[in-house]
């Protein structure tokens, strides 16, 4: 699938989805390609979304926020703040996302939080796999090419790995939080690994990045834009998605997007920023 849009002095941008193979689709979220021949700086603003990042590029480079330095690749750990992402106007690429748990089996770290509330170059976490599976990308054809060069290499990769993925235990919590949207409270989460509180707390942080609550706190962040963008009032949100109430949501909101939930609609819907997970 191919969608594109004119940017704001004429030049174009573009995004390329696949699915990835069925084999992968528990841990791996849709491939998104991307080109832009904007001629102009762009921006973006990513949300905090409880996934790992992993964007590899093969033409231009990137820069986030008023950080000094560029990049042409990037993973990014699982944050709970918003982040600028901008380019000069002329990228190319490809994005990925992968659950917590499949981002541990993956890309072979020993603990996901190393890599929150972090932007790392990927040679550092995958070594000399991220050169040349970036060097294939950049020589394929096409982008069905490129998705299926995707799928041979996470399934190679996670035929290949020697960590073994979070414990039983730290999976079912982080499946029990996502069904709950964040909402369940964290003891009772605990409760239904069997584990204490704090050696949850202490096994999760290590294997998913951030501690339970944290991640809780994602969640509830991600339902209240998808009730918001599809018209649900701030009260109602509010109640729907475990705040106490509409301040309550508006402080959350603001604190981990930098906007207040009407202004971050507003934007969102002018495309004025192109806001992404």
């Amino acid at each position: 699938m191919v969608r594109g849009r004119v940017c704001t002095d004429g030049g174009r941008c573009q995004w390329f989805y696949g699915r990835p193979d069925a084999r992968l689709r528990r841990g791996v979220g849709t491939y998104r390609g991307f080109r832009s021949t904007a001629g102009v700086q762009q921006e973006r603003l990513v949300v905090p979304s409880g996934r790992v990042s992993l964007l590899i590029g093969f033409g231009g480079e990137m820069r986030v926020g008023g950080a000094a330095g560029r990049h042409t690749s990037l993973v990014s750990g699982l944050h709970t703040r918003a982040r600028v992402l901008g380019h000069g106007g002329d990228v190319h690429g490809v994005e990925l996302t992968l659950a917590p748990w499949a981002a541990h089996r993956l890309l072979g770290t020993a603990s996901l939080a190393e890599l929150a509330d972090t932007l790392t170059d990927p040679a550092d976490v995958l070594g000399p796999r991220a050169r040349l599976l970036a060097e294939r990308l950049a020589a394929a054809a096409d982008w069905p090419e490129r998705f299926a060069l995707l799928d041979e290499t996470l399934l190679r990769w996670t035929a290949e790995a020697t960590a073994g993925g979070p414990s039983a235990a730290v999976l079912e919590a982080w499946h029990v939080l996502e069904r709950s949207g964040g909402t369940l409270p964290i003891r009772e989460v605990a409760a239904a690994t069997g584990w204490s509180l704090r050696h949850l707390e202490t096994r999760f942080r290590e294997q998913i990045g951030l501690t339970p609550k944290r991640l809780a706190r994602i969640l509830r962040l991600n339902r209240a834009i998808r009730e918001l963008t599809a018209g649900t009032g701030a009260a109602d949100t509010a109640a729907r998605c475990g705040f106490y109430d509409q301040a309550h949501l508006s402080r959350d909101f603001t604190a981990m997007t930098g906007l207040p939930p009407g202004r971050f609609l507003a934007e969102r819907a002018a495309a004025s920023t192109w806001i992404a997970g």
